[in-house]
């Protein structure tokens, strides 16, 4: 299915490894113009190597952290006028609310709820002046089933998710959307650290990752470029009736109707 979205550009935010690479890949691969962003130069431009290889698209590296003013700053130096704009950071750390204070909470804000409010600030009215745009906010199960270890990440994306609700509403007769993909769990980087600090003394993340893995609807984790795949999907030209929604990725393993 092609997609309509050829020749298009998009930021795409935390994209040298994991969810992030997986969303630019399947945006390259419709023959959008990718600009990445990471903190590790060598994965960056690794990444960026893969994606041009696989794809032939054009795809800007930039180093920089997008939960900073700096960093996003940057990113739209890269991309001043993204038709696309695909927010997503490495989550908060897992652990008990009680030992977070004001400075982890500020944190998480920033990266999950502050950074992406002020990355669709700067992009949303040239979207609305050329008619054409799409945003997709990669945020976590836990809008949806928080999880008790994940309190962080609990509160600052399920503010994200409040904020976009009511923003969608007023922009979509300009043929502009907001939705959300809700990640459960998936094969990545995010997911082993949060199997090695949930570990019991003595046990192994990988013997963790296997009892997750038992606990799955589906019996496996989900694949990043699956993600991918819906993201582009709802970047492109046919999706443009699709807003304010929040798109369930887990397998299966939530157990409402609803």
């Amino acid at each position: 299915m092609k997609l309509g979205i050829e020749g298009k550009s998009a930021i795409v935010c935390a994209s040298s490894r994991g969810l992030g690479k997986a969303c630019a890949l399947a945006l390259a691969r419709e023959g959008v113009n990718v600009v990445i962003n990471g903190v590790t130069p060598a994965t960056l431009e690794r990444t960026a190597a893969e994606i041009r290889a696989a794809t032939g698209a054009t795809v800007t590296p930039v180093i920089a952290d997008v939960a900073r003013e700096e960093g996003r700053r940057k990113l739209l130096e890269g991309c001043p006028q993204p038709d696309i704009l695909v927010n997503n950071a490495g989550g908060p750390p897992p652990g008990d609310f009680r030992r977070f204070g004001r400075e982890e909470w500020l944190a998480a804000l920033d990266a999950n709820m502050l950074a992406p409010i002020e990355l669709i600030k700067a992009t949303l009215d040239g979207m609305m002046a050329r008619r054409f745009g799409r945003i997709v906010n990669i945020t976590s199960v836990t809008v949806k089933a928080p999880i008790s270890y994940l309190g962080l990440s609990n509160g600052a994306r399920t503010g994200l998710t409040g904020f976009v609700a009511g923003l969608a509403r007023d922009i979509a007769r300009h043929n502009v959307t907001i939705n959300n993909i809700l990640p459960g769990s998936f094969g990545t980087d995010r997911l082993r650290d949060n199997a090695a600090a949930s570990a019991r003394p003595g046990q192994t993340a990988e013997e963790v990752l296997a009892e997750w893995r038992e606990g799955e609807i589906s019996g496996r984790f989900g694949d990043p470029e699956e993600l991918g795949a819906v993201c582009a999907f709802l970047a492109g030209a046919q999706a443009g009736y699709i807003t304010r929604q929040n798109i369930l990725m887990d397998g299966g393993s939530f157990p409402g109707t609803f």
